[in-house]
């Protein structure tokens, strides 16, 4: 059974008004009336499930890196695939233009 005199007491011994004290007190005899509070038991379950979902997102969180990982390492085969035909491209129109100016010397 909850003493409310005695935590009234304690709560205007910490410098809080008698009002504050007698709501404190108020607030704390419903919780404890009504069942408001949580077991040791209901704890233990509610962490095991809370770290059972952290074990799950972090699995996730991993299978998300590695596409990403994936991802980035396809982007770049395509950039340097671009990269590369941009040379070619490039070539090639040098080339095309060497060819010209020897077909067509200007005297």
């Amino acid at each position: 059974m909850l003493d409310t005199h005695a935590v009234a007491r304690s709560i205007t011994d910490a410098d809080f008004t008698t009002d504050q004290a007698d709501a404190i007190t108020d607030a704390v005899r419903q919780a404890a009336e009504h069942g408001d509070h949580v077991t040791p038991d209901q704890f233990n379950t509610a962490v095991a499930a809370i770290e059972a979902d952290q074990a799950r997102l972090d699995g996730r969180l991993a299978a998300i890196e590695a596409g990403q990982a994936r991802l980035d390492d396809r982007l770049a085969a395509l950039t340097w695939r671009f990269a590369g035909a941009m040379a070619a491209q490039t070539l090639a129109i040098i080339g095309a233009v060497v060819a010209l100016m020897r077909m067509f010397p200007a005297n």
